[in-house]
């Protein structure tokens, strides 16, 4: 990966493209590029809708190589939600093949002059732009389909649906999985609203005649990778829960352990759980069958395989299996304890481009607006039916759980930085609160993700009903983080890297082997730090001070059920994160 591909919407003439080398950001991947390139070339305090906000898609530092879990790809820019700086990361097959083409980033820029829609088409013979007003106010299933017409059955596709087109704050980017179904979502901080602001409607990567990417050594490398292989296969989350169950494995977890939001986060149970459990999910999957039943990857070198097929009760294909977010936010936070409906929401919001979690966030929202009942499934599919058809309602629906809690008077609105907390209370998994309120993301779990060690015992152990140890934990977890979304590989390969050094070692070698380098645990850390820094310096820039480092004043006020207790870490706490 050794060029940035710049497709500048705003060109004089029209949208034009041009290559070159990577130059001063040789050496990042993933969520490190993205947030370099946006850190030196985005002006903070620019409108994120505007011609000088820029989207960067860049695959990871082993994506296009033979290296387990590497299929990870980072979308980076201003947010639209939260107005800070954004990583949004994603499966799919669009990391590999964009690799496999040299491309250690595509960046979108400027804005065009028209209101006509674009697709890009990018091969071994370069990338070439072209209008696609035949796609305008698509869903991403329609879009993907139109594609791989034109363009043949083995691409990977990159798309937004109707909500990118509206740019709306709750969008998201879709990108192809193994079956070229629009699936795997870059989906938090509105990244679909900034595509769509650049009037790019999809980007299509085709990889033929092009080979894997070949390390500098060879056998070192393969050495590595049977040995992080052999250390995600022994897990017992990586190698037996999550390719058992996936990730709504989690949900009995968290409802027995009162973490779980229910109720626009008013209790930690929800007596529907069992309903709409992991457990529960992959028998149904495995009873009505169908192609990747419940255990099914979501890239090409995956092998958690932690993702399935849901099919609906016709053996039709619905959806990939709902994710644990996604369960929840649909379910357990609206009330709602339908399998098939909640599946019937994630279609929707694939289809349209939206961030689940925001979405499930806001459906609650509304919910305790009166605009519906907890519970109601049918109530909920309809709201969502307004933000895709771009009513008033769904456009204040589909610019997520902020906005709509301040135009409809709702005080309790779980959001930091604007962006909706996901799955787990901060009052009962303390650390993921710190996680919460710090991360330079806005509420995201995948920033820092406490739960591991708070809930599962990965990494040890720390008490989640106590603020003792959070701070220190969430400090540790959001430096591995960044650096393992830099690196391209899924972060779930965190559970086994935590509790295995070797398996750790094992990470390290595989970028030592292909790079040719002899970098350290040490060099990874400092990866870490560096990036995060960077991401803050970005927002300072923005207007963000300490004070958007917090959560809503609710959490530290009213006691959660089952446990009875808030949010107890203090401000000065939080304020010490990232003193390193």
């Amino acid at each position: 990966m050794d060029k940035i591909l710049r497709i500048n919407m705003g060109a004089d003439g029209g949208p034009s493209i041009s290559e070159g080398p990577v130059g001063d950001y040789a050496g990042l991947g993933g969520r490190a590029l993205t947030s370099m390139i946006v850190g030196k070339e985005v002006p903070p305090t620019c409108h994120p809708l505007g011609e000088d906000n820029k989207l960067v898609i860049a695959p990871g530092l082993l994506s296009g190589t033979a290296a387990a879990m590497s299929g990870r790809i980072s979308v980076g820019c201003k947010s639209p939600l939260t107005g800070g700086i954004k990583e949004s990361n994603s499966g799919g097959q669009a990391a590999q093949v964009m690799a496999r083409l040299g491309y250690a980033a595509i960046v979108l820029e400027g804005r065009p002059k028209d209101d006509g829609l674009y697709k890009v088409f990018i091969d071994k013979d370069g990338a070439k732009i072209e209008a696609a007003n035949e796609l305008k106010m698509l869903g991403n299933y329609d879009t993907v389909e139109k594609l791989r017409a034109a363009h043949g059955e083995k691409v990977a596709c990159i798309s937004i649906g109707q909500a990118g087109e509206m740019k709306l704050g709750a969008a998201s980017i879709a990108f192809s999985d193994m079956e070229q179904r629009p699936t795997r979502h870059a989906g938090r901080g509105g990244v679909g609203a900034v595509m769509g602001s650049k009037g790019v409607k999809a980007l299509v990567l085709d990889d033929a005649g092009k080979k894997m990417r070949a390390p500098k050594d060879p056998e070192k490398f393969k050495a590595a990778n049977k040995e992080f292989v052999a250390g995600l296969r022994k897990h017992p989350v990586t190698g037996e829960g999550l390719p058992a169950y996936g990730t709504n494995v989690l949900t009995n977890v968290l409802s027995e352990a009162g973490g779980y939001p229910t109720r626009n986060f008013s209790s930690g149970s929800f007596e529907g759980a069992g309903k709409i459990s992991g457990e529960t999910q992959a028998a149904l999957e495995n009873e009505r069958g169908g192609e990747g039943s419940a255990t099914h990857g979501c890239h090409r070198g995956c092998v958690i395989r932690c993702s399935g097929t849901f099919y609906d009760k016709n053996g039709n294909f619905l959806s990939k299996q709902p994710e644990y977010e996604t369960v929840w936010a649909h379910g357990g936070n609206c009330g709602i304890d339908d399998l098939d409906a909640i599946a019937q929401m994630d279609r929707m919001d694939d289809d349209f481009g939206l961030d689940t979690i925001e979405m499930g966030a806001t459906i609650a929202v509304a919910m305790e607006a009166g605009l519906a009942e907890f519970g109601d499934a049918d109530a909920a599919i309809n709201l969502l039916k307004e933000v895709g058809e771009g009513t008033p309602l769904g456009r204040i629906l589909g610019n997520g759980a902020a906005v709509t809690g301040r135009v409809f008077g709702v005080e309790r609105v779980p959001v930091v930085k604007g962006q909706a907390m996901p799955a787990y209370d901060p009052r009962t998994v303390q650390g993921i609160g710190v996680t919460y309120a710090t991360t330079p993301m806005g509420a995201d779990h995948t920033s820092g993700y406490a739960v591991a060690t708070n809930i599962l015992g990965v990494g040890g152990s720390v008490d989640p009903l106590k603020p003792e140890g959070q701070v220190e934990l969430s400090r540790n977890l959001q430096i591995a983080t960044a650096a393992i979304d830099s690196t391209g590989m899924c972060l779930f390969i965190a559970f086994a890297v935590l509790d295995q050094p070797e398996t750790f070692n094992a990470l390290v070698d595989l970028l030592n082997a292909f790079y040719g380098l002899e970098l350290t645990g040490d060099d990874v850390a400092a990866l870490g730090q560096k990036i995060l820094t960077n991401e803050r310096e970005f927002n300072a820039k923005a207007g963000f001070t300490a004070e958007h480092d917090r959560l809503p004043d609710y959490f530290h006020k009213e006691k959660l059920p089952p446990h009875n207790i808030t949010f107890a870490v203090k401000d000065e706490e939080l304020d010490a994160v990232f003193n390193w």
